[in-house]
């Protein structure tokens, strides 16, 4: 099974994805490791495109591919991003469930944002200012929403684990 996780940066989905990841022993993959460690030596402060992405989708594919459940963790954005790792399900002939995090309390997001460390050594996490003007297109299609704002990181996870039949019935 591929879960992705969608969300904008401070809403708690690489908490969420962490600790599902430990509950059903996945796979865990997260964009933001990939893409520092394509950033790391010279140049250290070099912009990244869709490189991390690429990878992600290839190492998601194998994992599948090996039968592994699989989580990823990036903000997934675009819609165009949402489809390949779709896509990546369909031809590996997993199962797909997609999550979205978000945080309906915009104070509690802003302090989540504005007060967390990075975990990742040399990431620059963004400053709410980039989070708050970063484009994030609207879903186009059913998915599991989950506000960590209402609900705790294991309240999420025990939500995603009672979505997990239903998917494998489908």
């Amino acid at each position: 099974m591929l879960i992705t996780f969608s969300g904008l940066p401070g809403t708690g989905k690489s908490t969420i994805a962490r600790l599902l990841a430990q509950q059903i022993g996945a796979v865990y993959l997260r964009v933001d490791t990939i893409e520092q460690a394509l950033r790391s030596g010279e140049e250290s402060e070099k912009a990244i495109g869709p490189e991390g992405y690429f990878v992600i989708y290839g190492l998601a594919r194998d994992n599948l591919l090996l039968g592994s459940t699989v989580i990823t963790d990036s903000v997934n954005d675009l819609q165009l991003i949402r489809n390949a790792y779709r896509d990546i399900a369909l031809l590996s002939g997993a199962p797909l469930l997609e999550v979205e995090v978000i945080c309906s309390d915009r104070n509690k997001h802003r302090f989540r944002v504005e007060n967390r460390a990075s975990d990742i050594k040399g990431l620059k996490l963004p400053d709410w200012q980039a989070v708050e003007q970063r484009e994030y297109q609207a879903w186009e299609r059913d998915h599991l929403q989950l506000d960590s704002a209402l609900l705790s990181a294991q309240q999420c996870v025990d939500a995603i684990l009672q979505a997990l039949p239903k998917m494998s019935q489908s």
